[in-house]
């Protein structure tokens, strides 16, 4: 095994992140699929059920940037391992809930809540890996690969999901997923290392090579960049603004597009399954190829272009496709052109990441940390926002709403700098 990864051991840790980041976001689409059921069992409406999504999602927000942090200081290996573990427990904790006992929604928001904190550590974690591991000229595709990860897990998650509730009941597919998840963070726990030059497989020649990629000026493993000057940063401040968008956006596919596809698109569970993938499909093409075109433009024309650029035109192709495909006749059309504002949104995925990775160096879980808490809190807008507008106003004026936040985000990306660096002071 050492012989075959030899030289590829940053990218043994790039893939296994991506796997965890699959079954996370199975979870995410999970209680999507199990919605129905969940609100017939809890007997909830729709708002209420937005309120168990927003509850995730808040934990999920709130924790960031602690997330980060922690994973700055104690190490992304051990921090992501414990959240690992932290997931199969509180997903559990979802099916084991009652529904015949008094306060049974408040129990449950309570489960999605603490699953939410916990696992908000991981893509910080995540960033804080790319920071260490990853050669500057190389960020791009790292993060595109990492998040395809976001897509994989929600697009095999359908079919999943759909056969395991139509076999064994809603519950079941919480408890499979949590055991795969155990699986997938013993093997996390054995492979992982802090630094490439704690790890036994590292040669030489892979260890020269990441260090010299790595910023000259990036701050040292025992400093950490006050949170002062983060909050100062108009770059830290912006990409977060525009990560709101991007997050309100994403979520309205991981939350409500099947409810979609059931109540406007009249489709059945099996149905809605097999183009509820799309999307998803959409966004695990996109991320990595959005991350090697950054790549490809930043290394010809400057961080400028290839990592503000490919996110700005991403996200206003993600508006056009989010405007049309509300007004497609058909189910398929729909749902193809609604996939192609998934993937288009994708396509800028790896700048926000990498960025804030180029900007931070060895702070970079706590600088992303903040960013993704600004993005989740679009996630806990859409996840309860989204059925009220569509109650009072239709799921069309649901998906506007989503384009018209999408070119704002991508108008953030003009007071971006990528090459200013946090100070320590």
């Amino acid at each position: 095994m050492k012989t075959l990864l030899r030289g590829k051991i940053r990218w043994l840790l790039i893939v296994w992140i991506f796997l965890i980041a699959a079954i996370t976001y199975m979870d995410r689409v999970n209680i999507s699929i199990t919605g129905r059921f969940i609100e017939q069992e809890f007997h909830l409406t729709h708002i209420q059920l937005g309120w168990v999504f927003s509850a995730f999602i808040l934990g999920y927000a709130l924790f960031q940037a602690p997330g980060g942090r922690l994973a700055d200081r104690y190490g992304p290996a051990r921090v992501v391992a414990i959240v690992v573990v932290w997931y199969a427990l509180f997903t559990s904790a979802t099916a084991w809930t009652p529904a015949t006992i008094p306060f049974a929604l408040a129990l449950l928001l309570s489960v999605r809540f603490l699953l939410g904190s916990g696992e908000a550590c991981v893509f910080p974690s995540s960033n804080r890996v790319v920071a260490t591991w990853i050669p500057s000229q190389e960020r791009g595709l790292a993060n595109g690969i990492i998040f395809a990860g976001v897509g994989a897990g929600a697009a095999t998650a359908p079919p999943i999901i759909s056969y395991i509730i139509t076999h064994y009941g809603w519950r079941w597919s919480f408890w499979i997923t949590a055991l795969v998840a155990i699986c997938i963070g013993v093997v996390w726990f054995l492979i992982a290392r802090d630094q490439p030059e704690d790890h036994p497989w590292m040669s030489p020649e892979e260890l020269a090579y990441i260090r010299s990629g790595i910023p000259a000026s990036a701050p040292s493993g025992s400093t950490a960049v006050p949170w002062g000057a983060i909050f100062r940063s108009k770059e830290v401040l912006a990409v977060s603004g525009s990560y709101f968008s991007f997050c309100y956006v994403a979520y309205l596919f991981f939350s409500w597009f099947f409810t979609y596809l059931r109540e406007v698109r009249h489709l059945n569970l099996n149905t809605s399954a097999i183009y509820g993938m799309l999307p998803f499909i959409a966004m695990s093409s996109c991320s990595p190829l959005g991350g090697w075109i950054s790549d490809r433009l930043t290394s010809r024309y400057g961080k400028r272009i290839g990592r503000c650029g490919i996110a700005l035109v991403g996200l206003v192709l993600t508006a056009i496709f989010l405007a049309i495909g509300t007004q497609a006749s058909s189910a398929p059309m729909a749902c193809l052109v609604l996939a192609g504002g998934a993937g288009a949104l994708y396509l800028s995925q790896s700048s926000y990441w990498s960025v804030t990775a180029g900007i931070a160096g060895h702070s970079a879980g706590s600088v992303s940390g903040v960013m993704n808490m600004t993005g989740q809190f679009g996630g806990v807008v859409t996840a309860s926002l989204t059925p009220l507008i569509a109650a009072h106003y239709g799921w069309t004026a649901s998906f506007l709403v989503a384009a018209a936040l999408a070119l704002c985000g991508s108008l953030a990306w003009l007071l971006v700098d990528p090459e200013r660096e946090l100070k320590l002071s």
